[in-house]
């Protein structure tokens, strides 16, 4: 991860609130405007390619075939947040 772990980190608990908001409200749109845009940006930002590679294939690969498949992508998207997490909190420095 090239940039400092405090804005990624931030900006990791934000983008996983709007997701999981997104996902109990079965947004759908918003959804796949965040695993597209957002998701992407945030992954090219903290050095995960192919997280950012996952999120572009899982709205410009292929329709689907229904709403529960996307819904199901877009939960394996979110446990991959969630990991993604994980690591940039183990960057962290421990407090003094």
């Amino acid at each position: 991860m090239g940039t400092t772990t405090a804005p990624l980190q931030v900006g990791l608990e934000d983008l996983l609130g709007d997701m999981q908001h997104a996902r109990r409200t079965g947004d759908m749109g918003r959804l796949a405007l965040l695993a597209y845009c957002e998701v992407r940006r945030w992954a090219r930002q903290a050095g995960e390619p192919e997280l950012a590679d996952r999120s572009t294939a899982l709205i410009t690969r292929h329709p689907y075939a229904s709403r529960d498949q996307f819904m199901a992508q877009i939960d394996d998207l979110i446990g991959e947040l969630e990991r993604a997490h994980s690591r940039v909190l183990a960057q962290v420095p421990p407090p003094h």
